[in-house]
């Protein structure tokens, strides 16, 4: 510790002799040489392994965001949130959504809040126009008949399940081989199961099955078939059936489902020109639960539920890759006008200008110069793209009017004071859109 504490003030000792040097003008033979001396000192003293070092990491399983991604992320939420409210949505503090379809005190048809999540799902991807998509769409009843049909153990019914709803990603045979040596299950029963997971279609397949002489005479499944067929009666209604599937090989783990369960997936990406192609998987899916919340309910109710969830993170993958295939450019604030000034010396009248536009509720700014060139605030509303600029000028303070300029068009027109904000308003109202 003595001896690197010597080298610590020989090293403050070179330093001052350095800044003498400097302040005496001294040639620049010797202060390189002094410098020099006072290099080689430090390197003798090497870093201090006393000091704690700071190293900034995004946490695991986290990742940061730049202002491009987040312009993307809140116009992709925005779409889902205006969906969701259009159809009587309010919002929690988890934050979640919570639809509100039906008063469960009284008596309702229970598949009018299936149809309307699978309604809000099609809404939703439409809207974000990420590609073409299908809904499959099945019911656990008719999936637990059907798995007793075909002679599975009531203990297995959960593991073959899971090995069921692998159908989307691998072929019938390594499900079968996996049911059969992994699981334990006899091959004829593995079998039966194929004849009915391996079939898709619509409502004509619902009817078919209902007249299946084995899965119609089970208690679950007809009950399954019979909602389903109910179901789809309310998606031709909403005018979606094309875009649903009755799929009998969507299985979706999870336990609590109860009901019909669903599970939106991408028939393909956009095929722009240098895209790469992406697998994503499911985008979105749900279902019925309605035995989950009564196990939080100290009287054990029964309560109704269906729920849907987004897969946004897979969503913005698949629209980021487009827009960077594309070239798109990406607006990352949403200012609506730039205050200018055609001349130096008006940073004040900038400012006063600004702060009306802020205080009527118009998104503003402007260039923290005192004296910006115009053509430099034209540039930057340019690359920022900012539709308009209210410029300032010394005629146009005498005149009592502000100078309007589209940036798109380069068109300029004054305006009265007093008229600009009604004036903003009525251009901007025009050019929204939700990319």
């Amino acid at each position: 510790m003595a001896e690197r504490a010597a080298l610590e003030e020989l090293v403050r000792l070179q330093g001052e002799r350095v800044r003498g040097l400097k302040q005496q003008k001294a040639s620049a033979e010797q202060i390189e040489e002094e410098v020099s001396k006072l290099l080689k000192l430090k390197a003798q003293l090497g870093p201090d392994e006393s000091k704690q070092k700071f190293v900034l990491k995004t946490p695991k399983g986290t990742r940061d965001y730049s202002p491009r991604q987040m312009a993307v992320r809140e116009k992709v939420f925005d779409v889902i949130i205006r969906c969701f409210k259009r159809h009587g949505a309010e919002v929690i503090d988890t934050p979640v959504f919570e639809l509100k379809d039906f008063d469960i005190a009284g008596q309702f048809d229970p598949m009018i809040p299936d149809a309307e999540c699978l309604k809000i799902m099609c809404e939703i991807l439409s809207s974000l126009q990420i590609g073409d998509f299908l809904v499959k769409v099945n019911d656990r009843r008719i999936l637990d008949g059907m798995f007793a049909i075909c002679g599975v153990p009531d203990s297995k019914f959960r593991t073959i399940c899971s090995s069921v709803d692998k159908l989307d990603k691998v072929s019938w045979d390594e499900v079968k081989n996996e049911m059969v040596g992994e699981k334990g299950l006899a091959p004829e029963v593995a079998d039966r199961i194929g004849d009915y997971v391996q079939q898709h279609g619509g409502v004509s397949l619902v009817e078919q099955l209902l007249q299946d002489p084995k899965l119609s005479q089970n208690k679950q499944a007809l009950e399954g078939l019979r909602d389903l067929k109910l179901l789809f009666e309310y998606l031709t209604l909403f005018g979606i059936d094309d875009k649903i599937s009755f799929d009998l090989s969507l299985a979706r783990g999870l336990d609590y489902y109860t009901g019909v369960i669903y599970e939106a997936v991408l028939l393909q990406t956009p095929a722009q020109a240098g895209e790469e192609p992406l697998g994503v998987g499911s985008v979105a899916a749900g279902g019925r639960y309605d035995g989950l919340v009564g196990m939080f309910d100290p009287k054990g109710r029964k309560v109704p539920c269906v729920g849907l969830s987004i897969g946004v993170e897979r969503i913005f993958s698949i629209v980021e890759q487009r827009l960077e295939a594309l070239e798109e450019k990406v607006r990352t604030t949403e200012t609506q006008v730039l205050v200018a000034s055609a001349q130096k010396k008006l940073l004040e009248e900038r400012l006063k200008l600004v702060s009306e536009l802020w205080d009527a509720g118009i998104k503003a700014e402007l260039i923290y110069k005192k004296n910006p060139k115009l053509l430099n605030q034209l540039q930057y509303c340019e690359e920022a793209g900012i539709p308009l600029v209210a410029i300032i000028g010394e005629q146009e303070l005498k005149d009592g009017v502000i100078k309007l300029r589209s940036v798109a068009s380069r068109e300029e027109v004054d305006v009265r004071r007093e008229d600009l904000v009604e004036e903003i308003k009525r251009r901007t109202s025009q050019s929204l859109c939700i990319c």
